[in-house]
């Protein structure tokens, strides 16, 4: 697993050790930055929140191609510690907040985002809590872009939000929302 372009580009991440963390493969993440690039143009300066972090693989992914800070969720002890080892590993401590909490309890970020990366468990119905309690003010600006990565489960369209496109990457099923202005 490696970080796909940008300044950190080509350089190795880790991953925790057995399968209770399922990071999102090479070629999933680089068909949503593509998807994501040719919507928002380019990633510099932008806001980002990954949830269900894992590994970081996200958030750190932006992070390379130019945004300027991330909020990382994430509540799996070995997860975080794989995330904070990433994070230091490129010296994003800076441009970085890592909250050590379930979803459902983490608050909205100081700023809201310009996108959010939700990659939840597959097999849980913890993508449509997410979208529920995300897809608002607090978490998304006007104009703002929110990304699920799923197993191919149907997702409602949350309020004030549109479904800009779905696309299956494998075992993979992004679907991207982009909230009205």
């Amino acid at each position: 697993m490696r970080i796909i372009a940008g300044e950190w580009g080509g350089r190795p991440l880790a991953a925790p050790e057995g399968q209770a963390t399922r990071p999102t493969s090479d070629r999933t993440r680089e068909g949503l930055f593509s998807m994501l690039a040719s919507r928002l143009g380019t990633f510099e300066g932008l806001h980002v929140a990954d949830l269900f972090a894992g590994t970081g693989a996200l958030g750190l992914e932006a992070l390379s191609r130019g945004a300027a800070y991330c909020t990382f969720v994430e509540k799996d002890r070995g997860a975080i510690a794989t995330l904070q080892r990433n994070i230091a590993t490129f010296s994003a401590e800076a441009r970085t907040l890592t909250l050590s909490q379930g979803v459902e309890y983490a608050p909205p970020p100081q700023r809201p985002c310009d996108l959010v990366l939700l990659d939840p468990p597959y097999e849980s119905d913890l993508a449509e809590m997410a979208l529920e309690r995300v897809c608002n003010s607090g978490w998304v600006i006007p104009g703002g872009w929110v990304s699920v990565e799923t197993s191919g489960k149907p997702l409602i369209t949350p309020p004030h939000f549109s479904l800009s496109t779905e696309r299956r990457f494998g075992k993979a099923f992004i679907s991207l929302f982009h909230r009205e202005k």
